[in-house]
């Protein structure tokens, strides 16, 4: 859906058991323990915290620096020329919230094991195409339906369907003599390379000449000091810097053949091929090489005497795209031409469940949808002036693309609440339950450089909103990169205020990090140093265990919190933005779009 980014005596005991068991054995059981350890010793050590608060109680005078603050939040009001000067245009917390003090933990695990349910039924997984997806969409719609009046909508888009017709070929030669051919396996770790996902079909008649990319090919010049010329050759390039639909960009744009991509071992996890998602415009077709194979073949181009040609067969099956679905849900009341809406995207990888990535994010939606919904009831709850829309998003694994074409959609649309200008925040939630958690609120400082400047300063309010309720909770937080790696990058593209949570995914948790956990939380409750936030990220472990209840709890209580601030605010389009917005959408055009498809199709980016 929607980095990365910013993750206890169990532990102990398996590095006493791992050297036993075979060495087959021992990454699975690692990553297992990893896990397990981290939430049994977190789950444990915040029963008490669940009921009575963290441990720890400092003034915001003795708080802890947070590691993860670029700059100094100061608590305080933020005031802009077009905010009503009310109780609720301060970012401050209100000891009076309903909503987030409505939300029982214990009905959005219910949701959770709704979804681990579904994917145990439809081969462990919830993907796109997939059974288990498809049960997800209507669990929550069934859900919707039977508690709340809310408007319901689903709406479908194509997603290209991709499968190898047989297995790839691929060989090089040397001044056509010294001929290699490169060994493919499914098992990608018995593999010299693997086949982009989307790359297309090839099958060379003759051997093409292979061309260097120098410089990582992340700049024109690079492509341009490429000798020979790039046109109507095969360009073998290191993963790096840039993005790798980037360098398949570079390789379209200077009319290369094929491209080959290798992994640059700048660790040991980095050296063997991975199976890259180029995503569906893609239109070159592509390999992912090993290390030590990129590195024969650069080192075979640098004696000016050879002559270096590959010959690639790639057979992809034409097959018709995949429906998918999103989901979105309206409050009857409240204007629709300023609408809040509430995002987390509905599927997950093909490798494992997606509890925590996304489940957690669609269950707190959800439950959140369901509270507000219960409340709109009673006298004693104001209804908002603004409609509130809950969304659902499919194959946000994919590259965003459910957020993109209902982006796409509202772009053109002229129906009065269906515009994009109708749109005042998106507020994304994307993994909110990582078992070594970090309280990640989007840094509005990290936003691309050609990001609609009027949407800035909304997004460092709903910043500063997030930071203000976890400090004032007595909570640790960290600024995690409003960089488009979740379905919040195709609205900010287009200057719709973002925001939002993310507990972490595959990035490590510095011990810096974790000792300002510590202090705030309680001795040993910080989580663990070097060790992922999310250990069974985009992997089968990623299951119902895969959850960090008390971190859990406090993301949707933040969550739920900012709802009921923005939906109470007088004038929240003045608060969002204070410097004016334009009125029609095309004239909110970022130059760079927000992707996510290798972050999201369980690799780096990078």
């Amino acid at each position: 859906m929607e980095n990365s980014m910013n993750e206890f005596r169990i532990l102990k005991c398996m590095k006493i058991l791992v050297p036993i068991v075979g060495i087959g054995i021992v990454l699975t059981v690692v990553t297992f323990a990893i896990a397990v350890t981290t939430l049994v010793k977190v789950n444990q050590g915040f029963d008490d915290i669940q009921s009575n608060g963290p441990q720890t109680t400092l003034s915001s005078t003795t708080r802890p620096t947070n590691p993860g603050t670029t700059t100094t939040k100061t608590p305080g009001p933020t005031t802009t020329a077009n905010t009503a000067t009310t109780s609720m245009t301060s970012n401050r917390p209100t000891n009076d919230a309903i909503l987030p003090q409505e939300i029982d933990i214990q009905n959005v695990m219910g949701h959770l094991n709704a979804l681990q349910k579904i994917a145990d039924s439809g081969d462990g997984t919830r993907a796109v195409d997939t059974t288990g997806f498809n049960q997800t969409l209507d669990y929550i719609v069934d859900t919707l339906q039977k508690k709340t009046n809310f408007r319901i909508t689903r709406s479908y888009f194509p997603v290209k369907r991709f499968e190898l017709d047989g297995d790839p070929v691929f060989s090089s030669s040397i001044n056509n003599i010294y001929m290699t051919t490169y060994n493919y396996s499914s098992n990608i770790a018995e593999s010299d390379y693997a086949v982009a996902r989307y790359s297309t079909s090839a099958n060379f008649q003759d051997p093409v000449e292979l061309v260097v990319i120098p410089n990582l090919g992340c700049d024109s010049v690079d492509w341009d000091n490429a000798k020979p010329s790039v046109d109507g050759k095969v360009v073998l390039v290191e993963r790096g810097v840039c993005g790798l639909t980037d360098k398949a960009e570079f390789a379209m744009k200077y009319n290369a053949t094929a491209i080959l991509i290798y992994n640059h071992a700048n660790t040991e996890n980095d050296v063997k091929p991975i199976i890259i998602n180029l995503g569906q415009r893609n239109q070159i077709p592509a390999l992912f090489l090993s290390n030590t194979i990129g590195e024969q073949l650069l080192a075979a181009s640098q004696d000016p005497s050879n002559n270096i040609t590959v010959n690639i067969s790639i057979t992809v099956r034409n097959e018709l795209p995949a429906p998918v679905g999103n989901i979105c849900a309206d409050t009857p009341d409240g204007d629709p031409t300023q609408t809040i809406l509430l995002g987390s995207h509905s599927d997950s990888v093909s490798n494992g469940p997606g509890i925590n990535d996304n489940g957690s994010g669609s269950a707190a939606n959800l439950e959140i949808a369901l509270v507000l919904a219960e409340l709109y009831n009673k006298t004693m709850y104001s209804k908002y002036k603004y409609r509130v829309r809950f969304c659902w998003w499919g194959a946000e694994e994919l590259g965003l693309l459910g957020s993109q074409d209902h982006v796409d959609n509202a772009k053109n649309a002229s129906t009065p609440g269906e515009r994009l200008t109708d749109y005042l925040v998106n507020l994304n939630y994307d993994m909110l339950a990582s078992p070594n958690f970090i309280f990640g609120i989007y840094d509005d400082k990290t936003a691309k450089n050609d990001t609609p400047a009027y949407a800035l300063p909304g997004c460092k309010n709903i910043n500063e909103l997030f930071s203000h309720w976890f400090t004032d909770q007595q909570l640790p937080w960290t600024e995690t990169p409003l960089n488009g790696r979740s379905d919040y990058g195709p609205f900010l593209a287009k200057g719709i205020v973002s925001g939002g949570l993310f507990s972490g995914a595959e990035s490590r948790k510095s011990v810096v990090e974790r000792n300002y956990y510590d202090q705030l939380l309680g001795a040993g409750l910080g989580g663990l140093s070097d060790t992922p936030y999310d250990s069974c990220y985009h992997k089968a472990c990623d299951s119902i265990h895969n959850i960090n209840i008390f971190a859990y709890t406090r993301m949707v209580q933040a969550a739920a919190y900012a709802l009921e601030y923005l939906g109470k605010h007088e004038n929240l389009t003045g608060y969002l933005y204070p410097t004016g917005r334009p009125t029609r959408s095309d004239d909110a055009t970022s130059q760079q779009e927000y992707d996510s498809i290798n972050e999201y199709f369980g690799l780096p980016y990078f």
